[in-house]
């Protein structure tokens, strides 16, 4: 098989570009780790360039199977603060000064990756959000964020109590503990790592996170200072049904031994692993919706009868909706219909639903015509015994049925009054 049998037979998973400032021009990239990782579980990277307009092109990256969202700058605190921040000018001034390089907006990327995080919540695509990807994932769903984390929360504990969740100097090899929530796809992954005190060492590297979760999220882990370092949909977990809604703040892809590409913990890849699992099923379940049945051919004679059939249906409707005109109607002409339908019992709700939408079924319509006819008999009958009686017969017969129908009418409106008053008490 080729490479691009490959590309058209993989599921596609959408890949979010970071600007950065190379030689005076802008540039475009993603971390190959993360890219790595979706190609050796079976996906293929696509990624979306961050260019001015690409977020009104999004269809046009159809089908997307998968949203991965990792690296980039602070999101527009816009987006989720609904007040005004408690940061003084001076804090907000330190706070661009200290982390230079990840406080510069970019409303481009918001705009792009926050579109995308809505349309897999939307659809129930796969999404999985790393470091800024799952602040945006929070953030759309109506959560919010830490501005700074040093700024809001590590103030309130005393120094040797204080978590630093990014070092500038040391990128790779920084990490800091974080406590894994039982029962969890993180306590699932990193089960055969746990001691007792339910705990592993992450790499990190974020100065913001979250502060409120939103509501349909669930906590996999916390950090010691309490910030939510993973969390997840749990109504919208389940990688073999193609369910996968999740975001990390720590960089599990990251988490490698010095010079070396083995990893800190077996569970390391495993966030990924499901992730793809979960976007391969998602896509098997998207080519099963799509799959169009070729049109059954049929030779003449099978023709024929599906027109009688047809017609059959047709006259049954229109028997349904104009009543009793049924004078240019023959029973034959809804034999075919009744038939089929006697032959074919094991019919769906829907299809029963779909037939009594569409008029009457022809059961009924078959039902109707043979009432009818029960009828004209009867009538016929009762015209020859009258067309024997007297007048004096027909006269007393006559007021015997008006008298009749009186008393039937009182007593009807009788009934209906006491129903009234029963309900109204």
């Amino acid at each position: 098989m080729s490479s691009s049998d490959l590309a058209v037979i993989l599921p596609r998973v959408i890949i979010v570009s970071r600007r950065s400032l190379r030689k005076n021009k802008f540039v475009d990239f993603v971390g190959e780790y993360h890219l790595d990782l979706i190609v050796g579980y079976g996906a293929v990277p696509v990624i979306v360039p961050r260019v001015a307009g690409v977020h009104t092109l999004l269809h046009s990256f159809e089908p997307i199977h998968g949203v991965l969202l990792c690296e980039g700058e602070d999101i527009d605190p816009s987006l989720y603060e609904d007040e005004e921040t408690n940061l003084s000018k001076e804090e907000l001034e330190e706070i661009r000064r200290l982390h230079a390089s990840d406080t510069a907006i970019d409303k481009e990327k918001d705009t792009i990756e926050l579109a995308l995080a809505k349309h897999c919540l939307e659809r129930n695509i796969p999404y999985f959000g790393i470091c800024r990807g799952s602040q945006v994932l929070n953030v759309a769903c109506g959560g919010t964020l830490y501005q700074d984390i040093g700024k809001e929360l590590s103030k309130n504990f005393p120094p040797e109590k204080k978590v630093v969740h990014m070092d500038y100097d040391n990128y790779d090899g920084h990490r800091h503990d974080v406590k894994i929530v039982e029962d969890t796809p993180l306590h699932q992954w990193f089960e055969e790592s746990l001691q007792d005190n339910m705990e592993i060492r992450v790499n990190s590297y974020h100065h913001q996170g979250v502060k409120r979760l939103a509501q349909r999220f669930k906590p996999m882990a916390y950090a010691p200072d309490g910030l939510v370092e993973g969390f997840y949909d749990p109504d919208a977990y389940n990688p073999e049904e193609g369910k996968f809604i999740m975001g990390l703040q720590f960089h599990p892809e990251r988490m490698r031994k010095a010079n070396s590409d083995e990893f800190d913990y077996p569970g390391c890849t495993a966030a990924y692993k499901e992730f793809v699992k979960a976007v391969v099923a998602y896509q098997k379940k998207l080519n099963i919706i799509k799959r169009v049945p070729t049109s059954l051919k049929l030779d003449k004679e099978l023709e024929q009868k599906r027109n009688v059939i047809v017609r059959s249906f047709s006259l049954a409707r229109n028997l349904y909706e104009g009543g009793d005109n049924t004078r240019q109607l023959k029973e034959s002409d809804l034999k075919p219909g009744a038939e089929f339908l006697e032959s074919n019992i094991a019919l769906s709700v829907q299809q029963e639903n779909w037939l009594k939408q569409m008029g009457a079924t022809v059961r009924n319509a078959s039902s109707y015509m043979e009432r009818l006819k029960m009828n004209e008999e009867r009538e016929k009958l009762a015209r020859a015994v009258m067309g024997k009686m007297t007048i004096e017969q027909l006269s007393d017969l006559n007021l015997f049925y008006h008298m009749m129908g009186q008393i039937s009418s009182d007593m009807l409106e009788k009934k209906q009054l006491q129903n009234v008053s029963t309900v109204m008490l």
